[in-house]
């Protein structure tokens, strides 16, 4: 007779404190709006689309970073009622918007700039180039903040990668108002802004990939299932491992199931204890969710995974059928 038992381990580590980076976004949200309306200000004066499209860029910075602070603060709350979790996925919503308002804007930055190409305005160097590394040292500034915050949190690293889209713009209207002011190649102007629209598709695409992958309940980055299964497979007294799932609630929250087959003269709680050992200090997974059944049979070698209903098992063995197990939080 089978006998079932159900492991559970749950632990989160933070390299920061939640409010010491929710204190870091507010000052950079700060320092993002004050240096913005400077911004806006002398790129219609000097007819700087660089400049402009930058001023875009930052106020989607501090829309972004205005999300990330929300997402920060509804994330902290408790578990309750039907949310298991929380609300800590709110920061992977928070960070595909990032994403995807990367995106659109350079959408738009890269359309005036095919048209001013073809026609190009005048522009005025010394404001653009003054303006320009003014906004290097302001986002330098933002960037050291956030990247003291915890890296591993796609909310956190959303925001980053605008900041830092931006410090590159910057850099290269500088070195735009410096043509300018030397040739007289006013379309440099448009070329530095075509060059922004691909730092910021670049970056919005991979935001929304990492986004995606955690709302698609893919593995973890860095985490192969079947390297666990086999790790899992070759615990003492284990004979079969199957309905292995391994994905993530949020970033740096990765979570596991499986059920697990062991000898029959095996001691279920000691064989679950010493996988979460292993889980927990093999591949960094510390919420675990283990199902454990006692099964007659010689050890298998082959990790079963995601096995449909019916199909023969190691040793030519036929599994009982028996309903899909759905993880928690998926």
């Amino acid at each position: 007779m089978a006998h079932d038992h159900a492991g559970h381990t749950h632990g989160h580590s933070h390299a920061l404190s939640e409010d010491a980076d929710g204190s870091r976004l507010m000052l950079v949200l700060v320092l993002i709006l004050a240096f913005m309306a400077v911004e806006v200000g002398v790129g219609v004066i000097s007819h700087s689309l660089a400049l402009l499209s930058d001023a875009a860029h930052m106020l989607t910075d501090a829309g972004a970073i205005g999300l990330s602070l929300m997402a920060l603060r509804l994330a902290a709350r408790p578990a309750r009622g039907a949310m298991t979790f929380g609300l800590k996925r709110v920061e992977i919503l928070s960070a595909q918007a990032n994403g995807v308002t990367l995106l659109i804007l350079a959408a738009f930055v890269l359309y005036e700039a095919v048209r001013r190409l073809f026609n190009p305005p005048h522009v005025h160097g010394w404001p653009v180039l003054a303006v320009a590394l003014a906004g290097v040292a302001v986002n330098l500034a933002a960037a050291w903040m956030l990247a003291r915050a915890n890296r591993r949190s796609l909310n956190i690293e959303g925001s980053l990668q605008h900041i830092l889209t931006d410090l590159y713009g910057f850099i290269a209207t500088a070195v735009a108002a410096g043509v300018i002011l030397v040739s007289g190649f006013q379309r440099a102007d448009p070329l530095v802004s075509l060059l922004i629209a691909a730092l910021m598709l670049r970056s919005g695409l991979s935001l929304v990939r990492a986004s995606g992958r955690v709302f698609l309940e893919a593995a973890p980055e860095g985490l192969d299932p079947q390297a666990i299964g086999r790790a899992l497979v070759s615990q003492q007294g284990v004979v079969e491992v199957h309905d292995l799932h391994v994905w993530e609630v949020t970033s740096g929250f990765p979570a596991l199931s499986a059920h697990v087959l062991v000898g029959a003269d095996c001691d279920c709680h000691l064989a679950r204890r010493r996988m979460e050992a292993m889980l927990r200090e093999r591949f960094d997974v510390e919420h675990t969710t283990l199902q454990v059944d006692h099964a007659g049979g010689e050890r298998s070698e082959i990790v079963q995974l995601e096995i449909a209903p019916g199909a023969p098992r190691a040793g030519g063995r036929t599994p009982p059928r028996t309903p899909p197990r759905t993880p928690p939080g998926g």
